[in-house]
């Protein structure tokens, strides 16, 4: 009998089921491991098939903007699909992916208004690569290819993607990879180098300026792109410092090189605007969203690129030859413009800005913990560093944090009620993002649980 031949006995049992048949992403198998099953939301909570609730810490996976269980988005999507459930947009157009490309390009800041539709954020990556590729090529650079991103900084599992990505140990199962990645030192100015410990401006300048240092080393017309998240997420929630952008932007000027806003997490609200460039006072070449635009509702993601970019291909015959089957899918369109409206209606932009200093100072009390050696980030979306020793900083090594991560707080901070991301993509951290709904009430209830939790790792350590 050969393995194709062989009959699967029929369970009703969910957790067989999955340990059977169902392959997570990103997941480890085996040994016993079973994933939590999560059947529902509301709001900010979520509940398993046991029926015990959990707050939403992490809003899905830094998604579901607006909260769970909106009908109005579910309704949406059933209406389209009524209508048009689906086209491709491959020298077509459908309504919904119109309305959805204007809209977005009236978000955008200065002249991004040419929208270019994925399924998802590693998508939209890989598409801004391409065009930076194709682009140079048109107008007489085809030499500008590469691309620098920042250490630990995480931008997809495409292939071009991954090789932007500045994780090893993410890449190492898939090389060799896509050429031309290369890396600059992050903003985390927690482990800034002792000389700068005390001037986040100058560590910004200084951060800057090996970007510029990169450029210079593997030859400006070799470069096409910089790509960088308005606030790093792997690694744990680095934010820009001061004036750290607008150097950037300056470098990127002065040796015609793309500069990509990475903003997967970062967009529509997450730090307090539509797109995070706005937060922090630049204006890209090209963003790269998802997540949040339909706030998980259905899945969509964007490439959105400047007039200029766009220029070399308006001429009637030049095709940007890059595509996806659903990219742009007319359901998720249209549910990410009624997710959108729920944005405006209810002013989350406005309620994000307001409520964050309260989120920081709430998040700042576990500073009390020795466990705790930085709290960081902006708007909702914040790490926690962990560390063996506060006052010399020394963090943990690799199988320490394993034991940490893996063998008590991921179990411990779910079993508490909380839903959250304990990661060492770098230093051990745990990440937040609720819901943009979110207020005190469930600040307060995070950190509760969070004190709790990484008292007790304090206590065992």
């Amino acid at each position: 009998m050969t393995t194709t031949d062989i009959t699967e006995p029929v369970t009703t049992d969910l957790a067989a089921k999955a340990s059977r048949h169902l392959w997570g992403h990103f997941a480890r198998h085996g040994e016993n491991i079973s994933p939590p099953i999560i059947t529902r939301g509301e709001g900010t909570t979520i509940w398993d098939d046991k029926g015990r609730s959990y707050i939403d810490g992490l809003s899905g996976l830094f998604v579901v903007q607006v909260g769970h269980g909106r009908a109005e988005l579910a309704e949406a999507a059933a209406k389209q699909a009524e209508q048009l459930a689906f086209f491709p947009l491959w020298s077509y157009a459908t309504p919904p992916a119109i309305e959805l490309a204007e809209r977005l390009a009236n978000y955008a800041p200065g002249d991004l208004n040419r929208v270019f539709f994925t399924t998802g954020g590693g998508e939209a990556v890989e598409s801004a690569w391409k065009l930076a590729k194709q682009y140079f090529k048109l107008v007489g650079k085809p030499g500008k290819h590469k691309v620098v991103s920042r250490a630990v900084a995480y931008h997809g599992t495409p292939q071009g993607a991954l090789a932007i990505t500045g994780v090893p140990a993410f890449k190492a199962p898939f090389e060799p990879l896509t050429p031309g990645g290369f890396r600059a030192p992050n903003t985390n100015f927690y482990r800034a180098p002792a000389n700068y410990q005390h001037d986040e401006k100058a560590f910004g300048q200084y951060c800057a300026d090996r970007i510029a240092e990169a450029i210079e080393f593997e030859g400006p017309d070799t470069v096409a792109a910089v790509f960088l998240e308005p606030v790093q997420n792997a690694g744990g929630c680095f934010p820009p410092p001061p004036g750290y952008f607008e150097r950037v932007r300056e470098i990127c000027d002065r040796y015609d090189v793309l500069l990509v806003s990475d903003e997967v997490i970062c967009a529509y609200g997450r730090i307090g605007s539509m797109f995070a460039c706005d937060d922090f006072n630049y204006v890209p070449d090209i963003i790269t969203c998802a997540k949040g635009l339909t706030s998980g509702y259905s899945p969509i993601g964007a490439m959105i690129a400047s007039d200029r970019l766009f220029e070399p291909f308006n001429d009637g015959k030049t095709a940007f030859a890059h595509g996806y089957t659903f990219g742009g899918h007319p359901v998720s369109a249209a549910v990410a413009l009624a997710n959108l409206d729920i944005f405006e209606r209810e002013g989350l932009n406005a309620r994000v800005k307001e409520n964050a200093p309260a989120f920081r100072a709430t998040l700042e009390r576990l500073y009390d913990l020795p466990i705790v050696g930085d709290v960081r980030g902006e708007g909702y979306f914040y790490g926690i560093e962990l560390v063996k020793d506060k006052a010399t900083k020394e963090t943990f090594n690799d199988e320490e944090s394993e034991r940490l991560l893996r063998g008590f707080l991921t179990p411990a901070l779910f079993e508490a009620g909380l839903y959250c991301r304990a990661d060492d993509r770098g230093d051990p951290v745990v990440q937040l993002a609720p819901p943009l709904i979110s207020g005190q009430a469930e600040f307060d209830a995070i950190y509760e649980i969070l004190h709790s939790v990484l008292g007790e790792a304090s206590r065992r350590l």
